[in-house]
């Protein structure tokens, strides 16, 4: 039995009970294939609603795009954490949704489709390509229908991104990140070709007090995504080095959000220099711990970074090899 839009919010009652679920989805489709399920964007450092300007916009297809065929795809990793695709048809998750655009307009999905910043789309990290998920703004009460044809997000906590027009339809787009329930559902044939054809399915209704209130509770006390592995060699600690010490400067940007990224990437901090954002790691014991640190961090494609001797009197300057 599929899960209809109309019964998202039916099992709510105003005394907050918890909902039921209507059934177990049924699948028409032959979801565990054999082809893994595209690759995962490069993990972006990237402020995506904050772009300036507007992109060219990619070719429309001719038609409406394909749900065939459907690709779990296999395990895979990014920046230390292992996700495992999977078709879970209850699926029913509360946590952090971002949304991306210009850097990514017209580039090519995780299933090989162009992805249009103007069409309801998202990507997901486990859920099979494509297919479909009910969002709700926790702050909004908005409910949108949208097709997953992506992966992503892969920044922690996040467990969504959202297209631009899909951020825009749900009151979140000037937040950039924003509280979300995401719920699998296996929608008409008509939504589905909707959004395969680019237009928003029709409308959900707005989530009511009592379910929001329920929804917030949930994300409350939602358990913790895992925490990656540093990429980098780990600093020791401030209070191990007192005075001044050894520390890689890995760039700097004008983009406080795109720093802290950045930061989170490869275990550093940002400070503030003047119209920019640093980022550095550090401190580290010597030398040779600082140029271990300094090569991983170029292998991950920071060419620019290098190590800096910051001393006592907050005097930096820039340290040079002598071999």
């Amino acid at each position: 039995m599929r899960l209809r839009s109309e019964d998202a919010w039916g099992d709510f009652d105003d005394s907050g009970m918890t909902r039921r679920f209507v059934g177990t989805a049924s699948l028409s489709l032959a979801l565990f294939l054999a082809a893994c399920g595209g690759q995962p964007r490069p993990m972006p450092h990237r402020a995506p609603h904050r772009t300036a300007e507007r992109p060219v916009s990619p070719p429309r297809p001719a038609g409406p795009v394909s749900d065939t065929p459907v690709k779990v795809g296999k395990p895979y990793q990014v920046a230390g954490i292992r996700y495992v695709p999977a078709d879970d048809p209850n699926y029913d998750e509360v946590g952090l949704a971002s949304w991306y655009g210009g850097q990514f307009h017209g580039g090519p999905t995780a299933n090989g489709e162009l992805f249009d910043m103007d069409r309801v789309g998202a990507a997901h990290k486990t859920l099979p390509l494509p297919c479909y998920v009910e969002v709700t703004a926790l702050d909004t009460g908005r409910t949108v229908l949208v097709r997953i044809n992506d992966r992503g997000p892969f920044v922690s906590n996040r467990i969504i991104d959202l297209s631009r027009r899909t951020a825009i339809l749900l009151g979140i787009e000037r937040s950039g990140v924003a509280r979300v329930r995401v719920r699998r559902v296996f929608p008409s044939d008509e939504d589905r070709l909707a959004l395969r054809s680019g237009r928003p399915a029709s409308d959900r209704p707005y989530a009511p007090t009592s379910a929001l209130a329920m929804l917030n509770a949930r994300f409350a006390n939602r358990p913790p995504d895992p925490k990656a592995p540093p990429l980098i060699a780990a600093a020791v600690p401030d209070a191990a080095v007192p005075v001044g010490g050894w520390f890689i400067q890995v760039t700097a940007v004008g983009d406080r959000a795109k720093a802290e990224d950045i930061a989170e990437y490869v275990a550093g901090r940002v400070e503030p220099a003047g119209a920019l954002w640093r980022i550095r790691m550090g401190p580290y014991r010597n030398a040779a711990d600082a140029s271990s640190a300094l090569a991983q961090v170029q292998r991950q494609g920071y060419q620019d970074a290098r190590l800096v001797v910051i001393a006592g009197n907050d005097h930096v300057s820039e340290w040079k090899s002598t071999q």
